[in-house]
């Protein structure tokens, strides 16, 4: 299994525009949105390698530790998939996801930490 890095970290928000403009403020650029499952509106914000991902979701706790999860790209998420399953690690959605999200879209899975976190691998296409 690859991982390569951090592809990006998830950030719920209910105050979704107050949010963009705070993070464009700091030199983020906005680099993909799109509609989420519920229709709640994504977007992907750049800042050289860093890539955040914020999420309107009206039902957000609204306090310190509030980031949904963290996100690993990898190089192959089919292999990532069954050396993670291998090692016992249940999957959260139960199998491998794929979203249109970018140019070719991104297969994605997630499990959860010791913390309850979720750390997803992703994988750009």
């Amino acid at each position: 299994m690859e991982i390569r890095g951090l592809q990006h970290v998830g950030i719920p928000t209910s105050v979704y525009g107050k949010t963009l403009d705070f993070y464009t403020a700091l030199g983020f650029r906005i680099a993909h949105t799109a509609a989420g499952k519920s229709g709640n509106p994504i977007s992907f914000l750049k800042l050289g390698d860093l890539v955040l991902e914020v999420v309107e979701k009206p039902e957000t706790k609204m306090d310190r530790g509030a980031i949904d999860h963290i996100a690993l790209d990898v190089r192959d998420i089919e292999e990532c998939y069954r050396e993670i399953t291998g090692k016992g690690f249940p999957i959260l959605e139960g199998e491998i996801r794929k979203l249109d999200f970018w140019s070719n879209g991104v297969k994605y899975f997630t499990i959860e930490g010791p913390n309850k976190e979720k750390v997803e691998f992703s994988q750009y296409l």
